[in-house]
């Protein structure tokens, strides 16, 4: 992907043309808004917050100016856009300033956390404002398997319409983040050859932030009422948090094996396929926070 990231960083109308045409592109294929994010982020990095700002702005009215020719109205290709790429800009400029990966993740899961307690101000059921989404969603499986009881099913769903606003937080938070990794990661290939991977493997949290989680857990699992809803939903996002540490500190005792190079990819593989593996991976990023793992390895 380096001759992308080059021609990104030619100007400033080839930064907005990948950005903008990409955001489009991701309403077909998802996976693609981290590209079109990276855009930005590598734009912010490498050139700071008010060229940031420029193609940010710009990408959002080429992208609207595109959604009027392919979608018949701009209003949504617009707000798409702001909304996809005034996150990483915020970040971008958080990694830029501050230079510690860490940080710019931490900042990250609290935009996250605040998302999550002004949609609880905002919204005064979000259980009920999820729970016909995932009536939706569900309603294909009962059509093709009518032997599954009814009954079983709306438990589910009601049981995790309480924990969607978490889930949908933390998958913006991991798009987010994976947008800002491979921004960073082309800043390091085209200037600093190596310096990402140096960032991301050091990648940790202060033991304080973790105090602070395992109250916010200690509430989520002893608390009641809203107090336990809302501290389950931050929780998911804290498992964003610390699931990125935990494999920062699993990759670098990985690579330091005699069969490193086979045993990396294979450990993120697993991650993507099993994804019940990220529990461990996230308690061995808490616990990073005190042991200092990465000492021991190198030990």
């Amino acid at each position: 992907m380096k001759f992308l990231a080059e021609y990104i960083m030619r100007g400033r109308m080839q930064a907005i043309m990948i950005a903008s045409t990409l955001a489009l592109i991701s309403l077909i294929i998802p996976p693609v808004s981290i590209v079109s994010s990276a855009t930005v982020a590598l734009v912010t990095l490498r050139r700071g917050a008010h060229e940031g700002l420029w193609v940010l702005l710009f990408a959002s009215a080429a992208a609207a100016a595109l959604g009027l020719l392919v979608l018949g109205g701009y209003q949504f290709a617009l707000l798409y856009g702001l909304v996809m790429w005034s996150p990483i800009w915020i970040i971008s400029i958080v990694l830029r300033e501050g230079r510690h990966l860490s940080l710019a993740v931490e900042i990250a899961i609290l935009l996250g956390a605040l998302g999550v307690l002004g949609f609880y101000l905002y919204q005064a059921s979000p259980s009920e404002f999820w729970r016909p989404m995932l009536e939706q969603m569900i309603k294909p499986m009962l059509e093709s398997s009518p032997d599954v009881p009814v009954d079983n099913i709306e438990q589910s769903v009601q049981s995790m319409a309480h924990y969607m606003t978490g889930v949908v937080a933390a998958g913006t938070i991991f798009s987010l983040l994976f947008g800002l990794f491979l921004g960073r990661w082309w800043q390091s290939m085209l200037y600093n050859p190596g310096g990402f991977r140096a960032e991301y493997l050091s990648l940790s949290t202060h033991p304080r932030l973790a105090i602070g989680s395992i109250i916010v857990i200690a509430v989520a699992w002893f608390g009641s009422g809203i107090f336990s809803e809302v501290a389950w939903n931050i929780t998911i996002l804290l498992f964003v948090l610390y699931t990125f540490i935990g494999a920062a500190v699993l990759h670098l005792m990985l690579s330091r094996m005699s069969s490193g190079r086979f045993l990396v990819p294979m450990f993120y593989v697993t991650l993507l396929i099993i994804p019940h593996v990220m529990f461990p991976v996230a308690g061995i990023g808490l616990a990073d926070a005190w042991l200092n793992l990465r000492n021991k390895f190198s030990k």
